[in-house]
């Protein structure tokens, strides 16, 4: 069997370029050296170094294994930091931003979670459909929907699949009817809100876009889904936002051969600096979770 202080003695005299120097390194006899090499020789059946009294050098056998041993020490650094990393106790403040409405309905428990997974982490939480501008705004993480292509983050994918829905409570549906194309929104009340400070009443499904309207308004994202519950219209949303009143069928999706936009969700911090070991195991978490999420999720493309 290898040994990977075998494996580790091989690539540092390969880099320094004799048992000597090598045995220098990490405190040993030149001639202990020697003899872990001639053991990794023995296990792999080659001749891994060409010995002169007076060179050291790499055999053909030996600078085509040595990248194969780096990375099997590579592997293993990062395990074992990986196993620190998690087995650490977090401590400080988190402070996570997320859209309001997923915030309430689905990070909130899972934000809770982790919280009890580390008692002496104190976590603050934002909730706002605005974006936060995370350069002035005193926040580790954002939980964003859409593409971000600024390069002064760093966006890591939570849901890359998700999409908006079309939907309304089955009441609705009883009384007016179910709309059969996307034009037929135009005869429906459709629910409205605002995104990014202005009223989101362009909807695309498919090829298609529509532009809608209807006797309802609010601000609040939440607002708008406890009116389509009410059966007061139709709104267009997240599919993450309604996941839980689909599947209980509390809402139905509408038109699904017109598929809603797409509406990835990244997990973003403003530089590499800030990925910090709560950082790092609150995004294992959430990945964990939504990955979850779609294994239950209908088919949205």
């Amino acid at each position: 069997m290898i040994r990977i202080d075998d494996l580790a003695l091989f690539v540092r005299t390969a880099a320094l370029g004799s048992f000597s120097n090598a045995a220098r390194e990490v405190d040993l006899l030149p001639g202990q050296v020697a003899a872990a090499i001639k053991r990794l020789e023995r296990e792999l059946d080659v001749r891994l170094f060409a010995r002169s009294t007076r060179s050291l050098r790499l055999t053909a056998e030996g600078e085509q294994y040595l990248p194969n041993a780096q990375t099997v020490l590579d592997t293993l650094r990062e395990g074992r930091e990986k196993i620190r990393r998690e087995s650490a106790e977090l401590r400080g403040v988190l402070q996570v931003a997320a859209p309001s409405d997923l915030g309430r309905n689905v990070l909130l428990p899972w934000l809770s979670e982790f919280r009890h997974r580390h008692p002496q982490l104190s976590l603050r939480y934002f909730l706002s459909d605005q974006v936060a501008d995370m350069f002035r705004n005193p926040v580790d993480v954002a939980i964003r929907y859409g593409q971000l292509d600024d390069a002064n983050y760093i966006a890591l994918p939570l849901a890359p699949w998700n999409r908006r829905v079309l939907v309304a409570s089955p009441d609705y549906l009883h009384k007016h009817g179910r709309p059969r194309t996307p034009d037929d929104l135009l005869h429906h009340d459709c629910l409205l809100y605002t995104l990014h400070g202005r009223v989101y009443d362009k909807w695309r499904l498919g090829a298609k876009v529509v532009s809608v309207s209807g006797p309802l308004f609010s601000d609040d994202a939440d607002v708008v889904r406890r009116w389509a519950l009410a059966g007061e219209g139709i709104t267009y949303r997240s599919w993450l936002d309604l996941n839980d009143d689909i599947g209980a069928g509390r809402l139905e999706v509408l038109l699904p051969d017109h598929p809603g936009e797409p509406l990835p969700l990244s997990f973003v911090c403003p530089h590499r600096k800030q990925f910090s070991a709560a950082v790092q195991q609150l995004h294992s978490l959430l990945r964990s979770r939504f990955a979850e999420l779609q294994e239950r999720s209908p088919k949205l493309v």
